[in-house]
């Protein structure tokens, strides 16, 4: 059987230490939801295509993917892809008509966590 293990990368564990302690400060579930799906072993992390991004959003939102983001689909809509790590070409396809940013961009930029939704 194999051991369960947590986030072994530094970046990673600072990333799962900020959205506690912003959780904690602003009182905001989304950040310690966000963290718990980060503790995950990268077995078990969320792995989201773009064409399940296109179904699930509406214009002007947010979209938090507490994993990694890939590129199966087509992408048409004018949101903001937030996400822990995104294949080279799925990041592409998000910049044509979106923006793609990383997590900790999405933190400084929406501490609230207003118009954001979880998907995974």
């Amino acid at each position: 059987m194999v051991k369960a293990t947590g986030p072994q990368t530094l970046d990673l564990i600072r990333l799962i230490r900020e959205l506690r302690s912003l959780a904690n400060k602003e009182k905001v579930a989304l950040w310690k939801k966000t963290a718990e799906y980060l503790q995950m072993p990268t077995r078990r992390r969320r792995v989201v295509n773009l064409y399940k991004i296109e179904k699930y959003t509406k214009d002007d939102e947010t979209a938090l993917i507490p994993g990694k983001v890939l590129s199966l689909g087509d992408f048409n809509k004018k949101i903001t892809v937030a996400a822990y790590q995104f294949s080279n070409e799925a990041k592409e396809k998000i910049n044509k008509t979106g923006k793609a940013i990383s997590i900790q961009e999405l933190i400084k930029k929406n501490p609230k966590g207003k118009k954001v939704r979880i998907l995974g």
